[in-house]
C-alpha cells in the first residue's frame, strides 16, 4: 500500500510515462508498457487517455544526389487509451487495456524531393487481458494475453523504386501475443521496481500480386522504478529496449533499382538496430489536491543509416506534468519537448528536427 503522502506523486507517473515515452519512441512504437495499471490504488480503477504529437522532422539531400529539400515529412497525431482494473482480493487483480501500440504518419508533401509524393501510414489496436498475485506484501507476479491488429497504406515515388510509383495497402491483421513480468515493492518507501517481457508478434500480409510477406512487431523489455525519497516526494524512472532489429517491410513485389546490379528487392521500411530508451523523473505532492513531476528521457543515437520513412535517431525529452485529484477523480495533463537526434538516410541528410506532445488523463476510483 502506497502511503498517502505519496499518493498523487505515484499515480503521477502514469502520463509522464505516456507522454514522454510514445510520441518519438523506437521504430514505429507510440506506446509502451500496458501491465503498469495493475498497480493502480482502488478496488475499481478506470482510465482514459489522449495524446496529440506534433513533430517536425525535415532534410537536404546528400552531395550529389538531385532533388530538393523534404519539406517536413512527419503528420501530426492523436492516440487514445482506455484501461479498466478491478481488485477480486488482497492478493489478485484483473485489468483489460484498449491502446494503439504503434503507428506511423508521413508524407513528402514537396514534390521535388527525392521521394516526392511518398507516404506512409500504419494504425494499430490492442485488446489486452491482465492478472496480478501477489504473492507476498512485496513480492508479486503479472502476465496477460494481447491481441494486436495492424494495418497500413504505403506510397514510393522515386527514380530507385520499381514500379515508380509503388503503392499498397493492406487490411487489418490480428495476431495474439502475451506479456510476462514480476514486481518488488516496499510498500512503506512506496519503492517498486517491475520487470515487464512483451512478446514478438507476425502479421501476415499480402502484396498486389497476391504474394505473403510478414512483419514482425518486435519483442521487448521494460524496467520500471520508483521510490519515496522525502516526504511527498516520489523518483521513478524505466529502462526499455526493444528488438527493433528484426523490423521490416518487404513486400515481394517492389524493387530498387541497385547501380551496377539492378532491379532487386529491398524492404520498404526497416530498423537496423535494437533499441534503449532511458527515462528519469521526479515527482512532488504539493497540497491535498495539487501534484507535479517532471522528467527527462533519452534515446541514444546510433549512427544508422535511417530509412527514407523515418528521418530520426535517438533524441533527449523533456517532460512536465501537473495532476489535480478531488474525491474519486484525478485529472493529469502533461507536456514534452523532444530534440530529436540527426541521421542520415540513404539520400536525404536530416537534422535540426524537434516536437512537441501533449496529454490528458483522466481516472476514477471507485
Amino acid at each position: 500500500m502506497i502511503p498517502n503522502e505519496l499518493k498523487n506523486a505515484a499515480l503521477l507517473t502514469g502520463l509522464i510515462f505516456v507522454v514522454s515515452s510514445t510520441a518519438f519512441a523506437g521504430g514505429i512504437e507510440r506506446r509502451g508498457d500496458p501491465s503498469q495499471i495493475l498497480f493502480e490504488e482502488g478496488r475499481d480503477y478506470l482510465e482514459f487517455s489522449v495524446g496529440t504529437v506534433k513533430p517536425t522532422v525535415s532534410g537536404v539531400p546528400l552531395s550529389g544526389i538531385p532533388a530538393g529539400p523534404t519539406g517536413n515529412i512527419a503528420n501530426s497525431y492523436q492516440s487514445y487509451a482506455l484501461g479498466y482494473k478491478r481488485d477480486l482480493s488482497d492478493r489478485m487483480t484483473l485489468a483489460f487495456v484498449i491502446d494503439e501500440p504503434v503507428g506511423a504518419s508521413l508524407a513528402y508533401s514537396n514534390a521535388l524531393a527525392f521521394f516526392g509524393g511518398s507516404s506512409a501510414e500504419v494504425s494499430s489496436i490492442a485488446y489486452t487481458a491482465l492478472a496480478r498475485y501477489e504473492i507476498s506484501d512485496r513480492i508479486s507476479v503479472y502476465g496477460g494475453l494481447r491481441l494486436i491488429g495492424v494495418d497500413g497504406t504505403i506510397t514510393v515515388v522515386s527514380p530507385a523504386s520499381m514500379p515508380s510509383p509503388y503503392s499498397l495497402s493492406v487490411s487489418r491483421d490480428y495476431q495474439f501475443g502475451y506479456l510476462a513480468g514480476v514486481a518488488y515493492e516496499i510498500p512503506d518507501i512506496a519503492f517498486r521496481t517491475a520487470a515487464t517481457y512483451e512478446s514478438r508478434t507476425r502479421h501476415e500480409f499480402r502484396d498486389n500480386g497476391g504474394s505473403p510477406f510478414e512483419v514482425e512487431i518486435p519483442q521487448v523489455v521494460t524496467v520500471h522504478a520508483q521510490t519515496g525519497i522525502a516526504a511527498d516526494t516520489l523518483l521513478f524512472g524505466s529502462i526499455r529496449w526493444r528488438e527493433w532489429s528484426e523490423f521490416k517491410v518487404q513486400p515481394a513485389d517492389f524493387f530498387s533499382l541497385v547501380p551496377g546490379v539492378g532491379p532487386v528487392n529491398t524492404p520498404i521500411a526497416s530498423g537496423t538496430s535494437d533499441i534503449w530508451t532511458y527515462e528519469l523523473g521526479i515527482g512532488r505532492q504539493f497540497t491535498e489536491n495539487w501534484s507535479g513531476a517532471m522528467a527527462i528521457g533519452y534515446e541514444r543515437d546510433l549512427g544508422d543509416t535511417v530509412g527514407n520513412f523515418s528521418g530520426t535517431d535517438g533524441y533527449v525529452s523533456y517532460s512536465v506534468a501537473v495532476s489535480y485529484e478531488v474525491q474519486s477523480w484525478q485529472v493529469t495533463t502533461g507536456l514534452t519537448y523532444f530534440e530529436l537526434g540527426s541521421a542520415d538516410s540513404s539520400v536525404t541528410a536530416f537534422s535540426g528536427n524537434d516536437g512537441v506532445s501533449a496529454g490528458l488523463q483522466v481516472s476514477y476510483t471507485f
